[in-house]
């Protein structure tokens, strides 16, 4: 899966005009969350807010709206009820942000920096507000007067705890949607590309994330892969966990056992992992346990391996399967994590 600003691009510099749809809102139940996002060109949409009604009528206002240059960033309040087709009962604020091909700046902008992996604080507005913060400086690409340095001040201070959340304020420049964009944060590497491999890069390349996927055979990896997958041919895939972020998570998979072994031991002796799985029974993690044991490894490193991999009540053998169970354990363990991070949270509601 692309990330939302690559598709945008794309459909940019192919010359068709663009409308960005985000949930800037959400009260009450939803079927997205905040941030979310869909494209909308005169022939076809990128990308979803939630499907049903909502998203029927979202298209279609985005549709209309392609072509119009008296505004172009407007919201639009939904209530999700019975009257409009849908039984959430929650309310959800849209932007809707015309992008003209050839005129549009930001978008090249921050697929820079996002390439570049600089987070972004992007910062949206009703009256025409568009910046592009980032640590050390700030991107303006709207006409918002004399207010740029207080949008500055004051997005910079509601972003100060860099949740992942998104937070939409009320300025003295109107609602102001502020979204942290950088990569996913979500970074796998899958060593294998066996079935099941092959099944889990299926299965994970859906959502947002990285993957690293590491082989050492010649001529296994697919002709064309999602474009968050990066295949690695390595003669030493075990070299390979060290290319790895802090937190990243870690399928092991391939044709040999001993190789398996080596891979394992090189993530749980890098301790800052959060996942680390290994396909195989009960009696292949006691004899990897009693082996990395026997090297000197403590308890408290080994019983961090994850075998067998996968959620609990999930006993089928097919690759597909196992990738489905293995996907829905890496997607448990980040959303805990996140939970965690951002649990007693606070927030900002910024007013005039």
């Amino acid at each position: 899966m692309k990330h939302w600003i690559e598709d945008l691009c794309e459909l940019l510099e192919d010359g068709q005009h663009c409308t960005l749809v985000t949930i800037a809102g959400v009260r009450g139940s939803a079927p997205r969350e905040v941030g979310a996002k869909m494209i909308v060109t005169a022939g076809h949409t990128v990308g979803s807010i939630g499907g049903g009604t909502l998203e029927h009528e979202c298209t279609r206002l985005a549709a209309a709206q392609l072509g119009r240059q008296e505004q172009h960033i407007i919201k639009r309040k939904f209530p999700l009820g019975a009257s409009f087709g849908q039984c959430c009962g929650g309310v959800v604020e849209v932007l809707f942000e015309t992008l003209e091909a050839g005129i549009a700046r930001w978008p090249g902008k921050l697929l820079q920096l996002y390439r570049e992996r600089t987070p972004v604080l992007m910062v949206s507005g009703v009256e025409g507000v568009k910046q592009l913060l980032t640590d050390d400086d700030c991107h303006v690409f709207d006409d918002a007067g004399g207010h740029t340095a207080t949008i500055v001040q004051l997005a910079r201070a509601a972003s100060s705890a860099r949740r992942p959340a998104v937070n939409l304020a009320a300025t003295v420049a109107g609602d102001l949607l502020l979204e942290p964009v950088a990569g996913t944060g979500f970074d796998i590497a899958i060593f294998g590309a066996g079935h099941v491999g092959t099944a889990c890069v299926a299965s994970l390349s859906q959502v947002a994330c990285e993957i690293r996927w590491i082989d050492s055979r010649r001529g296994v990896f697919p002709d064309v892969v999602p474009g968050n997958v990066s295949c690695i041919e390595s003669a030493h895939p075990a070299l390979e966990v060290a290319a790895l972020p802090a937190g990243s998570f870690y399928l092991v998979m391939t044709h040999s056992h001993p190789l398996d072994f080596e891979i394992c031991g090189r993530i749980l002796q890098r301790c800052d992992f959060a996942y680390c799985g290994l396909i195989g029974s009960r009696s292949k993690r006691r004899r990897f346990e009693k082996l990395l044991r026997e090297q000197g490894m403590r308890q408290s490193l080994y019983c961090r391996l994850t075998c067998p991999i996968g959620v609990a009540g999930i006993t089928g053998r097919k690759p597909a399967e196992i990738a489905l169970a293995a996907a829905a354990q890496l997607l448990q363990i980040r959303d805990a994590a996140a939970a965690t991070q951002t649990s007693g949270a606070n927030v900002h509601i910024l007013k005039k």
